[in-house]
């Protein structure tokens, strides 16, 4: 089988084992981004544990705290998880089964994250501001979520005319290319 005789849904010309490849690199460049995500939010709660206010939280913040730091925990082991399995099936001829397992972990490091995310926010308001804005903070930082993670991707680009003095390219980004000039 030549890369010729295999094109896929997308248009691309691959072997199922080139798009497996492709996949599993995607897959560890969004690990890399929600990893570091993760480390941010989890040395922030660390840290927070050594510092003289920490025993001024009442228990319903340290309750919220000690589930934020369980989490933090739970989004490393998610992010880090791909990777052991990859160890575990290397070479075994398994990529396509690595990327769809893979690609499940990841979405829940996604969960976890963007859960934590929240909670982490809502723990600042309710300690700085009080109750109400740590519920609020919460509701608003899930709202963001549901719209980032639900609406967004269902948003359709308008459609913009091709200029006549543009060669056609493919897979090019739909409307004007923003410009940056120096003020």
């Amino acid at each position: 089988m030549t890369r010729d005789d295999v094109i896929g849904d997308d248009g691309r010309s691959e072997t199922p084992n080139e798009r497996a490849d492709r996949n599993w690199n995607e897959i560890l460049q969004e690990l890399r981004v929600a990893q570091t995500g993760t480390q941010i939010l989890g040395g922030f709660l660390l840290a927070v544990a050594f510092q003289p206010r920490f025993t001024e939280l009442d228990e319903y913040q340290l309750t919220l705290y000690l589930v934020l730091v369980a989490l933090a925990g739970l989004a490393a082991a998610l992010g880090l998880a791909p990777v052991s399995l990859h160890r575990a099936y290397f070479g075994r001829g398994q990529k396509a089964r690595i990327v769809r397992v893979g690609s499940r972990l990841l979405v829940a490091h996604l969960v976890a994250v963007a859960a934590l995310a929240a909670g982490v926010t809502s723990l600042i308001f309710d300690f700085t501001l009080g109750r109400t804005a740590g519920f609020i903070s919460l509701g608003a930082g899930l709202l963001v979520v549901v719209i980032l993670w639900a609406l967004v991707p269902r948003l359709k680009a308008p459609s913009t005319p091709p200029r006549e003095d543009a060669p056609e390219i493919r897979d090019a980004p739909a409307g004007p290319t923003p410009s940056i000039s120096p003020r």
